[in-house]
């Protein structure tokens, strides 16, 4: 990987947390003005794309869906999915090759 790589993947990750905290802020506004609100399962795909930092972010300092479940256990096994995740691109990198060529 080259530094352009990894600076477009960087840039990739930070706008998938920032569209998901964007989306966890709409929500929380739709929910206190009794608004439509935006699904459970499009929050949780969202975070699944890539913005499981953002969604988590927004969640507790918006303080938003903190004691709903399922929904809070699901995002936080998203979290630690993708940690693992990064973990393996940092650690073992010749893993991430093979896992990427497989796709």
């Amino acid at each position: 990987m080259t530094m352009t790589d990894i600076t477009k993947l960087a840039a990739l990750f930070l706008a998938l947390n920032l569209l998901a905290f964007w989306v966890y802020f709409l929500d929380k506004q739709a929910a206190r003005h009794g608004r439509w609100r935006i699904s459970e399962r499009t929050l949780l795909m969202l975070a699944l794309v890539g913005g499981s930092i953002g969604a988590v972010a927004a969640q507790q300092l918006l303080r938003h869906k903190t004691r709903k479940e399922p929904f809070r256990s699901v995002l936080m096994g998203i979290l630690v999915m993708h940690g693992a995740l990064t973990a393996v691109l940092i650690f073992a990198p010749q893993w991430s090759l093979y896992l990427l060529q497989s796709l």
